[in-house]
């Protein structure tokens, strides 16, 4: 067992660079009780936690936006060490799993840190080639995809800024509804589909799309939505921030699932937790979807005296 008991795994460049005085903040918080280990590539937090779990370490802690927190669950997940337990450090620019698990920003400081392991959803998408991977937030394919790949490009801006000028771009220049076979736990569509969300939490890109999702109810909350015309999704946009989404039109489908499979006519851009899974280039036309109740422990933690 290694001195420190927890591992955190932060990102440099979390909050676009704005995140330095909130990673120096728990640095004081945790003390001698954490290591702190930088990231320093895509796809590094992962190959750490991996290490972090399989070393001993009794909790993995993630330090940075949704990202860090995608991958660092990923390589948690992947060690088979479900004594061990993931906090969420939320020091990045959307922070919607943290949003999810109701954590304020620098939430460590406050009186309330519980220390008892909580038992979270996970979800597990599989792709018709083989590739496949864990989330713990959110999926979202169609619309919704290109929207994660449109804010990857956008420099500065960060929260629901930086995600509502990626939607304007994909709305004006990449609006597209390809056939696409939706089968929703024993309930099959064939239609026209814009996008897709499949939310364990509430968010997706700062918008929230599944007001009533909860992390630890063993089911995803789904959203699908049809051939809309621009205008009736940008009448829906305030709606989405507000938490107070209408619902009322016929090409639009929601409830709560435990599986569900999608073949579509055209490559799916898809994201998980705001991380892309697939892009067009990819040609992922085919992926299935499936519920894991409670299978991660998420902590807070609270500093030894």
């Amino acid at each position: 067992m290694p001195e420190a008991d927890i591992c955190v795994i932060f990102n440099p460049a979390a909050g676009r660079g704005r995140a330095e005085r909130r990673l120096e903040s728990l640095r004081r918080f945790l003390g001698a009780r954490a290591r702190f280990q930088p990231t320093e590539r895509p796809g590094h937090a992962e190959e750490l936690a991996f290490l972090a779990a399989t070393s001993g370490f009794a909790i993995i802690g993630a330090a940075g936006g949704d990202g860090t927190v995608h991958e660092v669950a990923n390589g948690l997940l992947r060690a088979r060490r479900p004594e061990v337990s993931l906090a969420v450090y939320p020091i990045g620019s959307a922070n919607d799993y943290a949003n999810a698990l109701q954590l304020k920003p620098e939430w460590w400081l406050r009186s309330d840190t519980d220390a008892v392991p909580r038992p979270v959803d996970v979800g597990l998408v599989r792709a018709a080639g083989g590739k496949e991977r864990y989330f713990i937030n959110g999926l979202g394919l169609g619309f919704n995809g290109a929207v994660t790949m449109e804010s990857q490009r956008i420099r500065k801006l960060q929260g629901v800024f930086l995600y509502g000028l990626a939607l304007l771009r994909v709305l004006c220049f990449q609006y597209t509804t390809p056939s696409m076979s939706v089968r929703i736990d024993e309930s099959a569509r064939l239609t026209p589909t814009l996008a897709l969300s499949v939310a364990i939490g509430r968010r997706e890109g700062n918008f929230v799309l599944a007001p009533d999702a909860v992390v630890d109810d063993g089911w995803f909350d789904y959203l699908h939505v049809g051939p809309l015309r621009r205008w009736q999704l940008l009448s829906r946009v305030p709606g989405m921030i507000t938490g107070k989404l209408r619902l009322d039109h016929p090409l639009i489908w929601h409830g709560c699932c435990r599986r569900v499979r999608v073949q579509s006519e055209a490559p799916l851009p898809i994201h998980l937790d705001g991380e892309m899974f697939s892009r067009p280039g990819d040609d992922v036309r085919e992926i299935e979807i499936q519920m894991l109740p409670a299978f991660l422990r998420v902590q807070r933690c609270r500093a030894r005296g």
